[in-house]
């Protein structure tokens, strides 16, 4: 008799099959010129349930470029898994052909070039059209959006979350989870939270004085859909009070709850769900680990880490979704439920080509009018480029490089640091910069730029405990993030070793000397978490650079050498 895990291994290739033939498609269909909506849209409804997945959206409201990053490592048991695969051995991988569309889409390689072929990605109109497709097909499919919505622009800088607020109640969602939209303070946020027209969901967000649930944001919400009681279980993201700042949200604290989460599952089940979704904004590598450890949760739809994957990860009888960002990809997934148990299910990454994919007019009028009163600042033309700026990759990308070198030279600073944040648009070599590209990769509530004193014994602190954060083998112990960018000087990682033994070899650039753990160097940077930081915003000083030089050129560097991967 076939276990109920062979079962999904089964569904797994059989909808593994699906992505792999609709890679095909699209690579001979673009040779051919064809490619059209009705194909990235293709879909043999299966099953009883409909979920749609977005996450991480931050609040790119219009296409834009998005590179895949271009070094991803994992350690531990992730090491050699996904998401931790790039470029050609992604490809290989999953069967996707060099200069597909998919090949575009999901990796970074050749990525100017075939951007000039495809074009830009993502828009939340077009976003709207892929929805509302699903939701004909499947009229009462559940539409969860992961969190990172409400942050990463100009207009969502100035008007405090309510531009992209506007949009995604149109879009009307089931239900969301959060996390960078406690940086918008509590006030705001619950202000904001109040009114939502759906459920804010959020097991592990607690009452911090009382270490309670928090009355705001409900554990969970349960919904009929396709004649299935199905319970949505929210997961914020756990680290909140760690890699952002405490100060700005005092009353709430987070924390990965596997044992609550475990108690929320049986509570579910004990109230008659048939199928338990638990809609995440812990990271990839954590979501996986939560599977394993938590039991009873059917699908989990992950987010944070900003990965795109083709297919779900199965661990045990669990799968785990992964929809990219920036408004990038839709996830559909289809479910067979029968007497309370998941038999099988069909999923699709859906790639948001926004010159293939027809927007939504009435979303579009939307948008542009939550950006009408800011148009003249948006688009005005700051700079050129030169080279390609992108941001991810697990240490350098070139746009925190530029950032870094302004920083540098516009702090007048020996050595610079920019946070390993992964949202923020590319642009292409040739391109103007205007002020909001600068916005996208720099919008925060506390962009700051600070100048200070620090020994070299400091900054080999800082270096190993952000280190720990990426390459700890217990993914617990991981905060999804990038490594810090550091501007003006080297040093060696080894990713294989402990923390406190990974970082060496540090180098002041400019003289080529080891860097001294004794002597003090002006250090400039932003996005301290300390409460009272003082200094220009970030965008100010990029831009002043961006005007100052005019083109930019950002080669990427090697200042970092990486060693144990």
């Amino acid at each position: 008799m076939i276990s109920r895990r062979d079962f999904l291994q089964v569904s797994m290739a059989a909808s593994a099959m699906v992505g792999a033939s609709g890679f095909g498609n699209w690579a001979r269909l673009a040779a051919q010129q064809s490619l059209t909506q009705d194909d990235l849209l293709q879909f043999d409804t299966y099953g009883n349930v409909s979920l749609i997945h977005i996450t991480d959206i931050h609040a790119q409201l219009k296409p834009i470029y998005f590179r895949e990053p271009e070094i991803n490592l994992g350690v531990g048991d992730a090491y050699g898994h996904v998401p931790h695969i790039t470029g050609a051995d992604f490809r290989k991988l999953y069967g996707i052909a060099d200069g597909s569309p998919s090949a575009y889409a999901l990796t970074y390689n050749d990525f100017t070039a075939l951007a000039q072929t495809y074009g830009r990605v993502g828009g939340m109109d077009r976003v709207a059209t892929v929805v509302d497709a699903i939701r004909a097909d499947r009229p009462d499919a559940l539409l969860l959006d992961g969190g990172d919505t409400w942050h990463g622009s100009y207009t969502c800088y100035h008007t405090e979350g309510q531009d992209v607020v506007n949009v995604m109640n149109a879009l009307k969602p089931d239900a969301m989870t959060f996390h960078w939209e406690f940086t918008l303070g509590t006030d705001r946020i619950n202000e904001l939270v109040e009114n939502l027209p759906f459920a804010a969901l959020g097991q592990n967000i607690f009452d911090a004085e009382w270490d309670e649930p928090a009355e705001l944001f409900k554990p969970y919400k349960f919904f009929e859909r396709g004649g299935v009681n199905i319970a949505v279980i929210g997961q914020a993201f756990p680290y909140m009070p760690i890699a952002n700042p405490r100060w700005m949200f005092p009353e709430y604290s987070f924390g990965i709850r596997d044992e609550n989460m475990q108690a929320m599952v049986d509570e579910v089940r004990g109230m008659g769900a048939e199928c338990v979704v638990v809609l995440s904004h812990n990271g990839f590598d954590v979501d996986k680990k939560m599977a394993g450890r938590v039991k009873g949760i059917d699908v989990i739809l992950s987010g944070h880490t900003h990965d795109a994957l083709p297919e779900p990860v199965l661990v045990g009888e669990t799968i785990v979704v992964a929809s990219g960002s920036n408004g990038k990809f839709v996830s559909r997934v289809d479910l067979d439920i029968r007497d309370g148990r998941m038999m099988g299910f069909r999923h699709k990454l859906i790639p948001i080509f926004s010159d293939v994919i027809a927007p939504n007019a009435e979303i579009t009028q939307l948008i542009d009018e939550q950006r009408a009163p800011y148009k003249d600042k948006l688009e005005e033309v700051i700079g050129q480029t030169d080279s390609l700026l992108y941001r991810r990759g697990n240490f350098n990308g070139t746009w925190d490089d530029l950032i870094c070198q302004a920083l540098i030279e516009e702090r007048e600073a020996d050595i610079s640091m920019s946070p390993g944040v992964r949202w923020g648009p590319s642009i292409l070599p040739g391109q103007n910069i205007t002020r909001e590209d600068i916005w996208n990769v720099t919008s925060m509530s506390y962009g700051e730029a600070y100048r200070t004193e620090m020994t070299g014994e400091f900054i080999h602190v800082i270096l190993e405990d952000v280190g720990d954060n990426l390459f700890n083998t217990d993914p617990y112990y991981q905060q999804g993030g990038d490594m810090v960018r550091i501007g003006g000087m080297g040093y060696r990682i080894d990713v294989s070793k402990p923390q406190g033994e990974r970082i060496s070899d540090m180098t002041l650039l400019k003289t080529g000397e080891a860097i001294d753990p004794a002597k003090t160097y002006q250090v400039a940077g932003w996005a301290s978490v300390n409460e009272g930081t003082e200094g220009p915003q970030i965008w100010d000083v990029v831009e002043n650079y961006i005007r100052r030089k005019g083109t930019v050129s950002v080669e990427p560097h090697e200042n970092v050498k990486v060693a144990g991967a």
